[in-house]
């Protein structure tokens, strides 16, 4: 018994012995920990978002009525690391499904304010005023503090399936220091609940859900997608997000109705939003082959015809042959 107890005890030491290694080896096994902005307490921030959904840098479907192309409200959160209010790569919220899909903000906005009462992650909670129109500007001005360094927003695409363009967790602070001036462009986002591929499509529920996508010049792979463009290797910039840090002397106030300022661009927007892309014809399957028309006899002619589903433009692919024949026997020939 004496013996037993000796190994146990033993073993108990060894076991300490490698916990208390385990533990002091701090550099073998780093704490991660949530990096906290060191500048003064509080910044403040103007933000402009500008519209570049031109007809020319997107003229496959682009929608002109019913409705034209715009570009809903901002929704814009400033919040800690450890919130988002949608992810590349993961599950769209309840809230991002109807503002994406519908342009309702409501649950979007009970959301945030939940995620503020239940983890304190998100600091404030602000929007701008929509865009009537694929390009157009749109501003307002926001606080943020540094426990809550991180911006985000979404602005939904009208109109689209379930389309957005947006920023996910956009740290302000580096360092010791508020950043001075940030300018990005912003790329569409398919949020998975919608399967639509045009942007006027009907409503037809992604079953079940996908997760949140950046969509691309080849991505989703498939000729009906409105932003389906194979000559290209990436998209043209179809929004961008402008931020410049406001002087303490500055007044901060926010825009409550558009103005002319935010809805119209301004300086050289219009003459940079001008990309023009190309746009080659796109034409449906041949039609089955007809009947051979001719007098007995002699050798007969039947047609196949096809016809154009997209017109070409800025200097893309022209039309091919709408219209074959070939030679043939006549049918019903005694």
């Amino acid at each position: 018994m004496e013996g037993m107890r000796g190994v146990c005890m033993s073993c108990w030491l060894q076991c300490l012995s490698l916990l208390l290694t385990l533990l002091s080896g701090s550099s073998a096994m780093p704490l991660i920990v949530d990096s906290v902005c060191s500048a003064p307490s509080t910044a403040k921030y103007s933000l402009t978002f500008t519209g570049k959904w031109s007809q020319t840098a997107f003229p496959k479907q682009y929608p002109v009525y019913r409705p034209p192309a715009q570009w809903s409200t901002l929704i814009g959160v400033t919040h800690s690391s450890d919130y988002h209010i949608w992810q590349q790569n993961e599950y769209a919220s309840n809230g991002v499904r109807e503002f994406s899909e519908k342009g309702e903000a409501w649950t979007l906005i009970k959301e945030v304010e939940a995620a503020g009462e239940r983890i304190q992650s998100v600091y404030g909670l602000f929007s701008t005023p929509a865009v009537f129109g694929g390009t157009g500007q749109t501003s307002t001005e926001f606080e943020v503090y540094t426990r809550h360094s991180f911006l985000s927003f979404i602005v939904r695409i009208v109109p689209s399936p379930d389309w957005f363009v947006g920023i996910d967790s956009l740290n302000l602070c580096e360092g010791g220091n508020w950043k001075e001036n940030i300018s990005l462009n912003l790329f569409p986002y398919d949020a998975g609940t919608d399967s639509g591929f045009t942007f006027s499509s009907p409503k037809f529920e992604t079953i079940p859900q996908d997760k949140v996508t950046q969509i691309t010049s080849s991505f989703p792979s498939h000729p009906a997608n409105s932003f389906y463009y194979p000559r290209l290797k990436s998209l043209p910039t179809i929004a961008k997000v402008t931020l410049t840090k406001i002087k303490s002397t500055q007044i901060f106030s926010l825009p409550i109705q558009p103005t002319q300022f935010n809805q119209i661009p301004t300086g050289n927007e219009i003459d940079e939003s001008l990309i023009n892309t190309p746009l080659d014809c796109e034409v449906s399957a041949w039609s089955p082959w007809g009947l051979c028309k001719g007098q007995c006899g002699e050798k007969g002619v039947r047609h196949r015809t096809r016809y154009i589903h997209i017109q070409p433009a800025n200097n893309g692919a022209a039309c091919p042959a709408l219209e074959e024949k070939k030679a043939c026997v006549p049918d019903n020939c005694v």
